[in-house]
């Protein structure tokens, strides 16, 4: 089973990367810095692991093209596409009087340049018997739980909800599951220091729509296995 995670060389992207190839997944690790990214990449191979590493700007239709054409030349397949890269929780930020440049960098990272990555990625998923889209979202973009605050990450999570709704039904017919996947509150460089939960706990809950049986759901989103409030 070949899988792939976006901004994956450190925090919850490199969590999930280990415990998708402790269930002896290959994974291909993408990120923008190259040396972190290879040497990430180089300690699961010294254990055993097959994991590749490949440069991914995921802002840049010309990485994406590069990233397609890797994974079509050397596998021919990909079963798993975990959209975990993420940027600006904007907590300084206020909806009246917003930084329209973090609004801006945060709908492109957070929701224009997953979709475009999965529309890239999809026809290889589609030769999959078993494919997966995770989407790696937030409940700070549930519409019902959500509270002032972050307005620039809330929305562009909202809006990835909003893709994994479609996608989830435009792929039924294919077998493709697509789910959204929120991991808590996370002690990673964005969540900070205080956060609640370990990145073990958060990717726990991506692996496991990652790893869904056949007849596991699609198009839901979830913390921990469970759902939650859209």
């Amino acid at each position: 089973m070949i899988a792939l995670v976006t901004g994956a060389y450190r925090g919850l992207g490199l969590e999930t990367v280990k415990q998708l190839a402790e269930l002896n997944y290959t994974v291909i690790l993408t990120g923008r810095n190259d040396e972190k990214g290879e040497a990430a990449a180089e300690l699961f191979r010294v254990s055993g692991k097959e994991v590749y590493y490949h440069h991914l700007d995921v802002n840049l239709d010309s990485d994406i093209e590069k990233l397609r054409y890797f994974i079509e030349d050397k596998f021919g397949v990909l079963d798993v596409l975990v959209n975990n890269a993420g940027i600006h929780y904007d907590t300084g930020n206020d909806v009246t009087n917003p930084d329209w440049n973090i609004v801006q960098e945060a709908t492109n990272t957070n929701f224009l340049a997953p979709w475009k990555l999965t529309v890239a990625i999809i026809p290889l998923i589609k030769k999959s018997s078993r494919g997966r889209i995770v989407n790696v979202s937030s409940g700070a973009g549930s519409l019902q739980d959500m509270t002032p605050g972050s307005p620039a990450y809330s929305a562009s999570k909202a809006a990835m909800n909003v893709l994994t709704i479609q996608l989830a039904a435009k792929l039924k017919s294919d077998s493709v599951k697509v789910n959204a996947v929120c991991p808590g509150w996370v002690r990673t460089d964005m969540g900070g220091l205080n956060a609640t939960r370990s990145v073990e706990e958060g990717a726990r809950g991506i692996v496991w729509a990652a790893a869904l049986e056949n007849d596991g759901p699609t198009g839901g989103f979830f913390r921990d296995g469970k759902p939650i409030n859209w």
